[in-house]
């Protein structure tokens, strides 16, 4: 059974297990060249707010600007290499390490490598609902 990608605007229930295909993910083209997808926006059976997305951003563009968040993230890379500004510290990442942003932390990602860098960002929790 295939389900269509959730409406991003609203909370979704996660009660139940499913499969969220890429292919029916909407593509979302970013000021600075990136590329991101909403999967999924909702409250977990245990009280918890999750939201996660896939981003990718084409070597050599400039990366999103620093931000400060009021949630925890976990950014997930799939494909590429990364530099993790957090705090002023920076730090490199590649392809199968995983990163944890505490809430309240000044970061940025930008890609560092020759190829696109692929991620996933899962946010839980604070300002997320």
């Amino acid at each position: 059974m295939q389900h269509a990608a959730p409406d991003q605007k609203q909370i979704e229930k996660l009660t139940q297990s499913r499969v969220y295909h890429s292919e029916s993910l909407a593509v979302r083209k970013n000021p600075n060249g990136s590329e991101s997808r909403d999967v999924l926006r909702g409250e977990l059976a245990t009280g918890e707010y999750v939201a996660v997305h896939e981003s990718t951003q084409p070597a050599g563009i400039p990366g999103n600007p620093a931000h400060r968040i009021e949630h925890t993230e976990l950014i997930c890379i799939r494909e590429g290499t990364l530099e993790f500004q957090h705090d002023g510290i920076p730090e490199r990442a590649s392809a199968g390490d995983i990163l944890l942003v505490a809430k309240g932390t000044m970061h940025a990602v930008r890609n560092t490598g020759a190829g696109p860098v692929s991620y996933f960002v899962v946010a839980i929790g604070g300002d997320v609902q």
